[in-house]
Parts: structure tokens; C-alpha cells; sequence
């Protein structure tokens, strides 16, 4: 079974599988820049995620054919929207049937995927920061041996893009329009082998001798020269940005930490900025050390190459929900009515977009009646979450189930929709299809249980 990630950017769409030797690689289509991805139309405007998920995807299915697996990147912010969106692009194009499996995977979880899946990467917390095009994000990251929680996240979006801002401020400070072709060229002035050590260290100099250095040319384009202190000046917002992401981020972490603010901090550059070192010193020097990349992985590929692994099955990405889902059942005993806490799913059982699991005792799925047929509100039923150990819990909603024939029963499950959204399923023992009732999103705040 072909199994394929896809990571839309700002500027370039990327198709990524695992290939013969068991790397991660971008998949070869028509019109693919090499490193880089399929370009993004620049006409598309606000709806270019779903015109350049459509185009890339509509091009892999015509070279390579309907993939059996598909996992898209989606920003740890806005997760569920962005999931759904793009679930429904793709599954638009499958009309007449036989659309692949789906799965929304968060840039956090799958740039750690790839960490993970070198062995090297130890339990703690780290800060995932991706310096893309339009904007900067951190996810302040948790790893265990058994999960990956997002603890705190947020984003910086200037109004004229984060590391797209930055290459216009360059181009504009040599008297050259902020234009595609300005743009090609300033890339490829980058990716000139030895230039991006270069620049660090002439701004290393520069840093502590303006006077000397500032006017040092770094980049040329278009017969224009660019300037060490142009690059500074431009940097400098970059930074600021980075920062206050960064310390939005660590106090949501902390207060969603018993222990306060994370200890420890190692920090994940990537996207398409992180290849600025200058940027990435900035980030350690302030929030940890660094954590490398594998070799020879692009920081704007980090991502979708995380997520190829995972659509390959190479390494899962810990993102299952970590508690126990139960919900509110009675029981007749002796004749006496007792209410009962039934439980759904274990712990870390619940995968985004994955199948439902449904109650079972004994190793066979529970069956329950719904309550009597005919009542006009039905029967209420509470559903909450716990911990493995039981300390500590907290409600999801409380529902009113419709009541049923008196010989009807039901199994009755729970599911996590690919956009990150909970489902309770009654699914009749006869015949008949399940009946789905929306719970939202499943809380990560629980609160301690008191004795």
C-alpha cells in the first residue's frame, strides 16, 4: 500500500513518501523544484491551502495513482479547521469512491516524529519552532516514552509574512521589488555552498562592530548588493517575533504543568527560515540547546518527512489521546437500580481519524439498551475522561440519549474524527447504521480528584 504526507506552505506544496532505502524523500512530479516542493500559485490568495493541496495531490494520483494512506500537515493551531478542510478537498475528489485513508497529523508531532525515529531524541521538553513563510509558531512539546503532548502554543503572523516579510525587507533595502524573480534569486544566492556560514559570521561581526562591518555586501541579486547591516535591521524583527511566540508559548506550558515552567528546554528549528542561522543561534541562546536535524534533512522539510514515516508506519507519532474516556451507564442488581461508570477507551487507544473503539468487558464488546422508547427528552448520560491512575478527571458534556424498542441493544464507542473532534457511536446489534453524537473536543485540562 503507497502511503504519502503532504505539507502545504506558504510558497511550496511538498509531496513526501519513504522511499527503497527507508529515507524519507520528496516524491518527483511535474513542475517540483528540486529541495523544494511544487510551487505555490501566487494568484490563489487566501484559499491557496486548498487550490494547492488539490493541484499537488491531483498530480501525485496522475503519475503514481490513488495512494492507499495520506497524512497532511496541519498547524498545531486551528488544527481541527485545517483537518477538516483538507480532508474535505481530497475526499471531493474521490466522488465515485475509493479515496485513500486519511489522517491530519500536527508540524509538532511530525517534526518529532522524525526526530523519534532516529532513536536519539531522550524524554523532556522541547520547543518546536517552525519559521515558516507567513508566520512564526512554537509548541512547547512534552515527550515520554508512550506520548507527545502539546503543552503550550502559539503563533506570531506580521501582516506582511515572517520569513517572506524579512526577504522583502532585503530586497527592498537594495532598491529591487519585492517580485518572484527577486525572490528565485535571493534563494539561490543562499543555497550557494559556504554562503549561509558566511553570513553568520559576517553578522557575528557585524554585531559587535557596525561600524566596520554593516556595510559588508552578503548577497547580490540582480547586480544589487545586500548588505551585512540591511540583514541585521531585517533580522531584528524576525527575532522579536520569534520571542514573543516563544514566551507566549512557555507561559501557556506552564500553567498547564503541575511543576510550573519546563525544565530543561531543547529547541526544534524548522521551516523554511531555519535554514538562517543567525535566526537559529538566536532561538538556542535564548530557549535551549539545539536539537539537529537528522543529516542531510532541509529544515523546511523536516516536517513533511516526519510525516512520511508516519504514513509509512516507521514510527507512531504518540499523538493518541492520553486519557481514558468513560461514560455514565445503569445497572440493575438484586433489582435495585445502580449507576455505573462504563469505560470506552483506555488510555492512548484513541487515534485522530482512526477507528472506533468501542466498550468491552471480558474481551467482548458490552451491549446496553438505550432506555425506554417514546420519552421526549431521553435519557441523560455523562461523559467524562480520567487519567490511568484515576487522580484526576474532568467532565466532557452531559447528553440526552434517545430512548429505544425495548429489545433493541447497542455497543457503544467513541471515535476521534480527523480534525480532532470526539463522536460517542451507538451501533445496533441488528441491523441499522450506527448513529453518531457529537462531544467535541476531548479535554487535556483534568483536575485532581478529591478524596
Amino acid at each position: 500500500m503507497s502511503a504519502i504526507a503532504i505539507d502545504v506552505g506558504a510558497r511550496h506544496v511538498r509531496v513526501a513518501r519513504v522511499g527503497a532505502h527507508g529515507a524519507a524523500e520528496l516524491v518527483d512530479l511535474p513542475g517540483t523544484v528540486a529541495g523544494e516542493g511544487l510551487p505555490v500559485a501566487a494568484e490563489s490568495g487566501g484559499a491557496h491551502r486548498t487550490i494547492a493541496l488539490r493541484t499537488a495531490y491531483g498530480a501525485y494520483r496522475d503519475a503514481y495513482g490513488v495512494p492507499g494512506k495520506v497524512v497532511l500537515c496541519v498547524p498545531q493551531q486551528d488544527r481541527a479547521e485545517h483537518a477538516r478542510r483538507a480532508a474535505d478537498t481530497l475526499t471531493a475528489l474521490h466522488a465515485t469512491g475509493g479515496a485513500p485513508q486519511f489522517r491530519a497529523l500536527s508540524t509538532p508531532h511530525a517534526v518529532l516524529a522524525l526526530l523519534r525515529h532516529t532513536g536519539a531524541l531522550p524524554d523532556g521538553w522541547y520547543a518546536v519552532c517552525d519559521l515558516a513563510a507567513t508566520e512564526v509558531r512554537v509548541a512547547v512539546c512534552a515527550v515520554s516514552p508512550t506520548a507527545v503532548a502539546v503543552t503550550g502554543d502559539a503563533r506570531r503572523a506580521p501582516a506582511d509574512g515572517y520569513g517572506a516579510g524579512f526577504d522583502a525587507a532585503l530586497l527592498r533595502a537594495a532598491g529591487l521589488p519585492a517580485e518572484e524573480a527577486g525572490l528565485r534569486e535571493l534563494a539561490a544566492a543562499r543555497a550557494v555552498e559556504g554562503a549561509a556560514l558566511r553570513l553568520d559570521l559576517t553578522l557575528a561581526r557585524a554585531g559587535a562592530h557596525p561600524d566596520r562591518y554593516d556595510d559588508i555586501a552578503v548577497h547580490q541579486v540582480d547586480g544589487r548588493e545586500i548588505s551585512a547591516g540591511a540583514v541585521r535591521r531585517a533580522l531584528a524583527r524576525l527575532t522579536a517575533d520569534l520571542d514573543q511566540a516563544a514566551a507566549e508559548a512557555l507561559d501557556k506550558a506552564s500553567g498547564a504543568s503541575a511543576d510550573g515552567r519546563p525544565a530543561a528546554l531543547s529547541a526544534v528549528a524548522v521551516g523554511g527560515s531555519a535554514r538562517l542561522l543567525p535566526l537559529v543561534r538566536h532561538l538556542t541562546e535564548r530557549q535551549g540547546p539545539p536539537v539537529a536535524l537528522p543529516a542531510g534533512v532541509d529544515p523546511a522539510l523536516a516536517a513533511v518527512f516526519g510525516a512520511a514515516l508516519v504514513a509509512a508506519g516507521r514510527i507512531d507519532p504518540a499523538d493518541r489521546y492520553p486519557y481514558a474516556v468513560c461514560v455514565g451507564a445503569h445497572r440493575t442488581v438484586a433489582g435495585r437500580p445502580r449507576d455505573e461508570e462504563l469505560l470506552l477507551s483506555p488510555p492512548g487507544a484513541l487515534e485522530p481519524g482512526g477507528a472506533t473503539v468501542y466498550a468491552e468487558a471480558d474481551g467482548r464488546r458490552v451491549r446496553l439498551r438505550t432506555g425506554p422508547e417514546g420519552s421526549a427528552d431521553g435519557r441523560p448520560v455523562r461523559v467524562r475522561v480520567r487519567d490511568a491512575e484515576n487522580r484526576r478527571t474532568a467532565q466532557v458534556r452531559s447528553l440526552l440519549i434517545p430512548g429505544a424498542a425495548e429489545g433493541d441493544r447497542f455497543h457503544v464507542g467513541v471515535r476521534v474524527a480527523v480534525d480532532g473532534t470526539a463522536r460517542l457511536v451507538l451501533r445496533p446489534l441488528g441491523a441499522g447504521a450506527p448513529s453518531e453524537i457529537p462531544l467535541g473536543s476531548l479535554p487535556t485540562d483534568l483536575k485532581e480528584v478529591r478524596s
